[in-house]
């Protein structure tokens, strides 16, 4: 169920980013290499980028495969970003959404992807409708479980929560009402990077002062590439990497000790990752 990735660095093409690394997310639209669920990832893609002095990002999206699109090599050459969110699309269920079903979604200055898929959807999550002003679900930008679960993690962002909390309490919610839900969400300003491992597979690759990548997978065989265990909320900057375990709500709820933040490189839980 997709395949996403955020991205801080130099300013550079957009193309070394998306299509020139030897596992690129170019690439994983038809050859992942890690992907649990699904296969090829042809129903849609987006780039979202930040133009230098300007906070609220542009972005390019499709309704069909990535490859297929012969405008986007000229546009990944040209366009510069020092912060970039991208996804190519394997969608949960058919439907008529087209390019707005598609990843990244947008608001401000936020960047937001999801890669999983929300259990029982819709009915699942009917009783989470009233928690959103009513016009926030009547401007959903597509009818699919991810623009529902961004307009969540949104409803809180515009209520004052940090990047963090918002979309920790999103997942939590979520998980609580579909159970077997897979979210992994990706969400970016344009400075820092916040993502979810929830279900499915997310990577992250460090390196301070340089760039800072995070993925559902490698986009190349560098060893410093490091998995997040599942169950996790990672925290990024340029800088360094911040990863907080998340309780999942079906776990026992007798009362336990709070682990703390752990900064990349080090154990975050002694939970084992899920496999």
């Amino acid at each position: 169920m997709c395949r996403h990735l955020a991205w801080l660095g130099p300013t550079e093409p957009v193309g070394h980013v998306l299509i020139d690394p030897p596992h690129s997310l170019y690439r994983q639209s038809w050859a992942p290499r890690r992907q649990r669920y699904g296969t090829v990832n042809a129903d849609g893609f987006g780039v979202g980028w930040y133009a230098d002095g300007d906070p609220v990002p542009a972005r390019y999206r499709r309704a069909g495969p990535i490859w297929a699109d012969q405008s986007l090599a000229d546009l990944a050459r040209v366009v510069r970003s020092g912060a970039v969110l991208a996804a190519v699309r394997d969608a949960t269920l058919a439907g008529a959404d087209a390019e707005a079903a598609a990843a990244p979604f947008a608001a401000g200055p936020w960047l937001f992807s999801h890669n999983g898929a929300v259990a029982g959807w819709p009915g699942s999550l009917a009783p989470l409708v009233a928690s959103l002003p009513p016009a926030e679900v009547l401007s959903l930008e597509a009818r699919n479980d991810s623009a529902f679960v961004w307009a969540l993690a949104l409803a809180r962002l515009r209520g004052g929560d940090t990047e963090g909390q918002a979309l920790a309490d999103t997942v939590l919610e979520v998980a609580a009402a579909a159970p077997a839900s897979r979210l992994n969400l990706l969400l970016t300003n344009g400075e820092t990077i916040t993502a979810t491992a929830w279900g499915d597979t997310l990577w992250y690759l460090s390196e301070p002062g340089r760039r800072t990548v995070v993925a559902s997978e490698p986009y190349d065989d560098d060893p410093h590439w490091r998995e997040v265990p599942d169950r996790t909320l990672l925290a990024a900057s340029r800088t360094e990497v911040l990863l907080t375990p998340l309780k999942d709500p079906g776990d026992d709820l007798a009362p336990s000790p709070t682990p703390g933040p752990a900064r990349a490189g080090e154990s975050p839980s002694p939970k084992e990752p899920s496999t």
